[in-house]
């Protein structure tokens, strides 16, 4: 292999690991603008959210065609494999993350003109400013290749749970104290349920990034509370 075809294929792994990089930059805001829209009841901000899942989608396959592109052209072996692997898995999960905050921002727009239920919003607000930590900290630790960055989200899922946990039975609280809460209540479980499932995708790339650098699967179970499904 000459150094000009060694240094195209090293180009190539560089550029699909920037493009998921920037692809996860999209997914944050997106999840950032969807919690936002919640907390203020911004109908404008989730038209947004829900108009801009497009975007992700395209870069989504985008990175797919490349990814499979490489590894048919290149047949990369061990680690070089397991980048375009990694690559490739991570960005569906950014995709789902996407998905989800969309779904958000068509609660959103359906809860505009809802009782504002300040302290139930303010619950929903700060679970999903803990869902944000966690992906932007595994999408930091999958750009510099950090491991301990990355199990250290991995180690914390139980967190996103416990807030899901208490929501769930906030809301029951509403819905039998003012049955006339019990239609805004029900959108409000799905925008905890479409959170709390953001966080277990944060943690499913903390598991990504682990096999991408040590080629091994996280041996220990993944550390879970029971949530209401």
């Amino acid at each position: 292999m000459t150094e000009h075809t060694v240094k195209s294929y090293g180009d190539e792994l560089s550029h699909l690991t920037a493009e998921v990089a920037r692809m996860g930059g999209l997914a944050e805001a997106q999840v950032a603008d969807a919690v936002e829209c919640i907390a203020r009841r911004d109908a404008p901000l989730a038209q947004q959210v829900v108009s801009r899942d497009e975007r992700l989608d395209a870069l989504q396959g985008e990175i797919e065609r490349k990814a499979f592109r490489l590894i048919a052209l290149r047949q990369p072996m061990a680690v070089d494999l397991r980048h375009a692997v990694a690559a490739l898995k991570i960005s569906m999960s950014l995709e789902r993350c996407g998905d989800m905050a969309k779904n958000i921002g068509k609660r959103a727009l359906i809860l505009t003109d809802a009782e504002p239920m300040t302290a139930l919003t303010r619950s929903i607000e700060r679970m999903g400013k803990l869902v944000q930590g966690r992906l932007k900290d595994v999408l930091d630790a999958y750009s510099a290749s950090d491991l301990d960055r990355a199990i250290t989200v991995w180690a914390r899922d139980e967190d996103v749970d416990e807030h899901y946990n208490a929501i769930f039975r906030e809301l029951l609280t509403y819905m039998m104290g003012d049955p006339r809460t019990i239609n805004a209540c029900a959108h409000l479980l799905f925008v905890a349920k479409n959170l709390e499932r953001i966080g277990d995708h944060a943690t499913n790339i903390a598991e990504i990034i682990h096999f991408e650098i040590t080629g091994e699967e996280i041996v220990s179970k993944r550390p879970k509370l029971d949530t209401p499904r």
